[in-house]
């Protein structure tokens, strides 16, 4: 490995960075010299491996923002990219539910919205259309979303990892960046396997993108704040009870959408998540603790602005992580048929969630764009469902930044 060199080197084997490095050396050919670097022994390992596999549809985003944008747009293009490869993936819809009056303004605006997106098929159903599509439901109005799905996007990633390398491109594992440094006209990068050079990076790090982006030297006034997610599962003999997908209508305030079901392509529903802080950026278990990383949140003055906006919220989410009883009761607002007995214990997942200086959670994707370097700051949900409108617009960007063409 020591003393490659290549054109762009992208650090992060997930669905971003290998959907990236798959278009950028379709589109320029062999010419381009283009590796990935990943720290894990494997693949799509962290967000990639641990979110609930849905096609998001482009409902909640709002209007002329970059989520909205891409997901519309993502959506269709992965579909097509799926059957292209012979990916499965099931279109089994979602509802989302209004429990008393007090949530109809809020469901009005979100249909208006997926309206304004270009979403397609959105129906506003009453308590009769409901049942039809989620018989076991409580609620006095609905939005249905025919075009929402479930999918693995482990197996999208590898597909995006096959395609690149059956084009020439190269993938270093167990390869986790120590140091990024100039080195004349091009960068060093260290790795736990050796150095690469190359003449520009491309960040797509996920967990630890800020930390890669201050390796650089960019100035980034984010921080990222991992936040776990906990699910239970439905016994088998339990998931009659669950059609498709099944949300709450979601609070404007927080970037979060509630806990709800979903079903997904391996065949479980899950119920959840919380949205937890992490005692480590890959903090999966309660237990998980690193003393540097959670000294690194809070002492950032963006975490304490942001606790004290939504510390009723934070406070409630963590009641909801230790009991049990209280995930129930909550779960049961949208199914009230649901008992303890039907819920065991599943796994949790860590988002990536960027906060500024001034406590504000970025509800927008945060793509920066420096002389040598692109750095992909903020990409979560639906960061999976748009990762090839994303990588489209990052190859745009570097093509521009890096002058690939010349």
């Amino acid at each position: 490995m020591d003393s490659k060199e290549y054109d762009v080197l992208i650090v992060g084997g997930g669905i971003i960075g290998l959907s990236t490095a798959m278009q950028l050396v379709h589109k320029h050919g062999p010419r381009l010299r283009v590796a990935v670097v990943e720290k894990e022994a494997q693949l799509a390992t962290h967000q990639t491996g641990h979110n609930s596999g849905v096609i998001h549809s482009g409902i909640y985003y709002r209007p002329g923002s970059q989520k909205a944008a891409f997901c519309v747009g993502g959506a269709q293009r992965l579909r097509q990219f799926c059957q292209e490869n012979e990916i499965e993936f099931q279109q089994c819809g979602k509802t989302i539910v209004a429990l008393d009056e007090t949530e109809l303004d809020r469901l009005e605006a979100l249909y208006q919205r997926g309206v304004d997106n270009g979403v397609q098929g959105l129906e506003l159903v009453g308590p009769e259309r409901l049942k039809e599509i989620e018989p076991y439901v409580q609620g006095i109005k609905a939005l249905w979303a025919p075009q929402t799905g479930i999918i693995d996007y482990v197996k999208v990633a590898s597909a995006y990892a096959f395609r690149f390398q059956e084009d020439g491109g190269d993938i270093f594992t167990g390869a986790a960046v120590r140091q990024i440094s100039q080195n004349g006209g091009s960068l060093a990068v260290t790795t736990q396997k050796g150095v690469l050079h190359a003449k520009h990076l491309i960040n797509c790090a996920g967990l630890y993108a800020d930390r890669v982006a201050e390796m650089t030297g960019e100035v980034t006034n984010v921080r990222i704040i991992p936040f776990r997610g906990e699910y239970f599962i439905l016994r088998p003999e339990s998931q009659y009870m669950v059609n498709g997908l099944i949300y709450p209508v979601p609070d404007p305030a927080f970037p979060f959408l509630g806990v709800h079901f979903t079903r997904n392509i391996r065949g479980h529903v899950e119920a959840g998540p919380n949205a937890v802080l992490a005692m480590s950026r890959e903090g999966y278990q309660k237990s998980d603790f690193n003393l540097a990383e959670t000294w690194g949140t809070i002492t950032y003055p963006g975490f304490w602005k942001m606790s004290a906006r939504h510390w009723r919220t934070g406070m409630a989410e963590v009641h909801r992580s230790y009991s049990k009883g209280v995930f129930l009761r909550d779960l049961q607002k949208l199914i009230p048929g649901i008992q303890s007995q039907d819920l065991a214990a599943g796994g949790a997942g860590v988002r990536a969630q960027a906060v500024s200086k001034d406590g504000s959670l970025l509800d927008d994707f945060s793509i920066l764009q420096g002389r040598k370097a692109i750095h992909v700051l903020n990409a979560p949900s639906p960061g999976a469902t748009s990762s090839l409108t994303i990588g489209e617009h990052i190859v745009g960007l570097a093509d521009e930044a890096f002058r690939l063409a010349d």
